[in-house]
């Protein structure tokens, strides 16, 4: 099921589908802030940690701010996070894919 768009009302996410159709409700106090989506994906900030959510609202990874840097996007399939001089590109599953400078 593709994302077509998250949405913060109140205390709570809407996660929308392809469709427009509402499918979950994110409690923002237990995932945080919302950094981006990508196709069958969300990235949440909560404190130290970035949270991969799968559209069904399962979390998928908790990658560390200390060890990805800054979030830049997410797109499609992919993450991408600045950190120093270096633009990393990781899956929705949390491995990084590619190095280049930035």
């Amino acid at each position: 099921m593709a994302i077509s768009g998250v949405e913060l009302k109140g205390s709570w996410y809407a996660v929308f589908d392809g469709n427009g159709k509402k499918t979950k409700d994110l409690s923002a106090s237990a995932v945080g802030d919302l950094c981006g989506n990508g196709s069958d994906f969300i990235v949440f900030l909560k404190g130290s940690w970035y949270g991969i959510y799968d559209e069904g609202g399962k979390k998928i990874k908790d990658l560390a701010v200390s060890a990805v840097g800054e979030f830049e996007n997410a797109s499609g399939n992919t993450i991408v996070f600045k950190k120093g001089n270096w633009i990393d590109t990781y899956d929705r599953n949390g491995k990084k894919l590619n190095t280049r400078p930035g």
